[in-house]
């Protein structure tokens, strides 16, 4: 690993920031203790939800962790096709008895103030998703001793993550479970998402900023393989879902080793952004049909997603898992960080020669 990375986590191990339920305060603790990086998501909190979430954090361990953001959207998505896709959502609410949620509720998730709490109070890292902030804003972290990665897709936004002054960047494929990194929603670019190999090594001959790989990892095995294609660290999302410290709903978990849900796909229907998820009854229905609209098909499906899992059916949830799901373990999130310290270290000592 890159000498910053070294003094935040003992192994190539973080734990990625999962929005929604599963990341929280025990999750994130138990993985830096173990010697990884733990994340906490702020992204859908209020600023003084993230901020209780930090305090707890701290409480239950010493060692460096993670804030995750997600940076406002100003994109302009056309209201007609937000209400085709209202109309089409008529029988889920019927269904599960509650209404759609406002679309308008707001795009810029609180952006401001939970930078300015992380400005007055630092944590160890802040990484950013769905975007790069202005360079000011880096370079105000930097002042305060804080750690940024900027997650990215491609090349072009790698190179422009860098030249913003990020200290590293967390490199997605497309094999990457819930919401794709995008800095710009493209629709036209939709099943165009870079596998994760190719995009290491694509990144790492345009940048030379510590890289963070992400998509579909759930063995040591692949650790070791993305290092080896110059990845200083992965990080993995599915494989700690299901740890007994991760927040996830008791059904999301089960899911992930279901035989109904045999694949993943990604899909529009839950939040008008391209996320990857187990494929279900809500996103076969809908998906075909979901507009470009992020935040505002989150907030119109909030409700049915929260009363679907409150039903106990998992047919109507955003059961968000990258390609890798089949090969999750359910254990305690410090024994899956030794187990894949172990496993990392073994299949890099395998691809060593003996020397003669």
């Amino acid at each position: 690993m890159s000498s910053a990375l070294t003094d935040l986590c003992r192994y190539p191990v973080v734990q990625a920031p999962m929005a929604g339920g599963a990341s929280c305060p025990r999750l994130a603790a138990a993985v830096s203790e173990a010697g990884g990086l733990g994340f906490l998501a702020a992204g859908y909190k209020t600023a003084d939800g993230m901020y209780q979430e930090i305090k707890q954090t701290r409480s239950l361990t010493g060692r460096p962790f993670g804030v995750n953001l997600f940076m406002p959207q100003r994109g302009s998505a056309d209201p007609a096709a937000i209400e085709v896709y209202r109309h089409q959502l008529a029988g889920e609410t019927s269904w599960y008895e509650t209404p759609l949620g406002d679309p308008d509720s707001g795009g810029d998730d609180g952006y401001e103030a939970k930078l300015a709490i992380l400005r007055d109070d630092p944590v160890p890292v802040v990484s950013f998703t769905f975007g790069c902030p202005g360079s000011e804003v880096l370079a105000s972290f930097a002042k305060a001793g804080t750690f940024t990665i900027v997650t990215v897709t491609t090349p072009e936004e790698a190179a422009a993550a860098e030249l913003a002054g990020a200290d590293a960047l967390c490199v997605q494929g497309v094999e990457a479970g819930g919401h794709q990194g995008t800095h710009r929603d493209d629709p036209a670019a939709d099943g165009a998402g870079i596998g994760l190999l190719t995009l290491i090594t694509l990144v790492r001959d345009r940048v030379e900023l510590p890289l963070i790989a992400t998509g579909g990892l759930m063995r040591g095995s692949q650790i070791a393989a993305v290092l080896a294609a110059g990845a200083d660290a992965a990080q993995l999302g599915t494989a700690f879902l299901v740890c007994p410290e991760s927040s996830a709903h008791t059904l999301h978990k089960q899911a992930m080793n279901n035989p109904l849900f045999a694949r993943t796909e990604l899909t529009r229907a839950f939040s008008g952004r391209p996320a990857r998820g187990l494929v279900n009854r809500f996103m076969r229905e809908h998906g075909p049909y979901a507009p470009a609209a992020y935040p505002q098909v989150h907030h119109l499906t909030s409700g049915l997603r929260k009363a679907a899992a409150k039903a106990g059916d998992a047919q109507g949830m955003s059961l968000w898992a990258g390609q890798g799901h089949r090969m999750a373990r359910e254990m305690p999130a410090g024994d899956l960080v030794a187990v894949l310290a172990a496993e990392t270290e073994s299949a890099r000592t395998a691809l060593v020669p003996e020397a003669s």
